[in-house]
């Protein structure tokens, strides 16, 4: 790699307060200037810029949040699931519980394969005064099948509930629920009803809802189910995601290898810095 075509990627890597500009971030246009006023280049087109960074590597990105748990008993707890989802226990089923929502109505944004310059267009609001509703769903990995349920709230009654249609679809076995902290989960009836009943809860660690399994079927519901739609009721809505889910549901295959190439899987995760 040249010097010049060095700086450039550098440079591009840098926050551009850190080089004492007023901004967060580079613009190509404000990249190129940057490097003609520090004596870097002499004379360098935008779209030269560009075809360097494309060729080495460096692409636009958008900057994500990341949340590292607090919770003292992380690596046990996170060990505890991961041997759940890869060695399931031979007297019951693993299944994952969350809650999804709130599903308001609004026009919701998407993608859809147009021809160019004519995007769907939806309405724009402003009040919202049709209340909000809740799924509380579980993804049976035996058979990666979604079971839910839509409720107007979604309190330690609605809950227990679920928890009760879930017992009566598997009588004979023990369930593994993997849930999150969410306080109707700990309520002190849905813990006596369940040690009474051969569910055993197992919590996730704080701040780790991406080691709940469900997470990505309910990134996948969201996409295709409520994304770019603009319903003007909650029946509507409700059958649109019921909808999805039974196609989904028909295509189900049990699911295995959660996330065998992460780092989680290193034996030393989470690791210590020096």
């Amino acid at each position: 790699m040249s010097r010049p075509a060095r700086r450039i990627c550098v440079i591009a890597r840098c926050d551009p307060r850190f080089l004492g500009r007023p901004f967060s971030c580079w613009s190509l246009a404000k990249l190129r200037d940057y490097l003609i006023e520090a004596g870097y280049v002499t004379a360098v087109s935008v779209e030269t810029i560009r075809r360097v960074l494309h060729e080495r590597g460096v692409s636009w990105q958008a900057t994500k949040t990341w949340k590292a748990s607090t919770d003292p008993d992380f690596t046990a707890k996170m060990r505890r699931i991961l041997d759940l989802y890869d060695h399931p226990p031979a007297d019951g089923r693993v299944i994952c519980v969350d809650e999804f929502g709130p599903l308001n109505l609004q026009p919701r944004p998407g993608r859809a394969w147009r021809p160019q310059g004519q995007p769907v267009r939806l309405r724009a609001t402003y009040t919202r005064d049709q209340g909000v509703r809740h799924m509380i769903a579980a993804l049976d990995l035996t058979t990666g099948r979604l079971h839910y349920r839509i409720r107007d709230r979604k309190r330690w009654r609605e809950f227990l509930y679920f928890l009760k249609t879930l017992r009566r679809r598997w009588p004979d076995q023990r369930l593994y629920l993997i849930l999150d902290n969410f306080s109707p989960h700990k309520h002190p009836e849905v813990r006596a009803w369940c040690a009474a009943n051969q569910v055993e809860l197992v919590f996730l660690p704080t701040y780790a809802s991406w080691l709940n399994w469900i997470e990505a079927e309910f990134a996948a519901v969201r996409y295709f189910a409520l994304n770019g739609t603009d319903h003007r009721t909650h029946a509507e809505q409700d059958t649109a995601i019921g909808d999805y889910i039974r196609w989904r549901n028909q295509r189900a295959r049990p699911k295995t290898g959660f996330a065998t190439g992460s780092k989680i899987r290193h034996p030393d995760y989470p690791f210590k810095a020096a």
